[in-house]
């Protein structure tokens, strides 16, 4: 019976995969995760030469003023939002690969996460991640942004529910075969 259901399984995937019929097979081929017949893999670094690798990321958390202000005065009971989602940030860059399937498990060298206040109402936060690897590290510090909002809102989310999170972004990357990324900041 295991076997079956593992058969079942296998096909709902494959099924899944097959759910976009905007992109045509001869297509797949220009996305890096899909082997020429539209399955999911992991790509292949292997022959990839080793480089430094950085890249920052950030994102936004809108809130009341009153949230902000207890955060900034130390009044929420929790404790120090930003000490601890700067932890939570920093743990969730070297989890990566454990939260998005296709990344690589890469050892970093460096993550550095800033908070800015922009008053009256939100905090912007700055991940930066460096490492000498095969891979870049964008989902890195994505992931970092990402788990350092999510745990502001969860530290305050008791003062606030209507908190939002918005403009999670690569701002800048470099090494690798596709070289220097900068988004223009208009």
């Amino acid at each position: 019976m295991l076997g079956k259901n593992r058969i079942a399984n296998r096909a709902k995937i494959h099924i899944s995969v097959r759910a976009f019929p905007q992109i045509e097979a001869s297509s797949m081929n220009e996305f890096t995760h899909f082997d020429k017949n539209g399955h999911v893999r992991m790509v292949d670094v292997g022959a990839k030469p080793t480089t430094s690798r950085m890249a920052t990321a950030s994102g936004i958390i809108e809130m009341q003023s009153e949230t902000l202000d207890q955060i900034k005065n130390g009044q929420i009971k929790k404790g120090d939002v930003l000490e601890v989602a700067r932890i939570a940030g920093i743990m969730a860059t070297k989890k990566t690969a454990d939260l998005i399937p296709l990344c690589h498990n890469i050892s970093l060298n460096s993550v550095t996460i800033n908070f800015e206040i922009i008053e009256p109402t939100a905090i912007q936060v700055h991940v930066n991640v460096s490492a000498t690897e095969k891979t870049g590290v964008e989902m890195e510090a994505l992931s970092g942004v990402s788990a350092a909002l999510l745990t502001v809102y969860d530290m305050c989310k008791s003062r606030d529910r209507a908190m939002l999170i918005r403009s999670i972004q690569l701002d800048r990357k470099s090494g690798g075969k596709s070289g220097e990324f900068k988004r223009n900041q208009d």
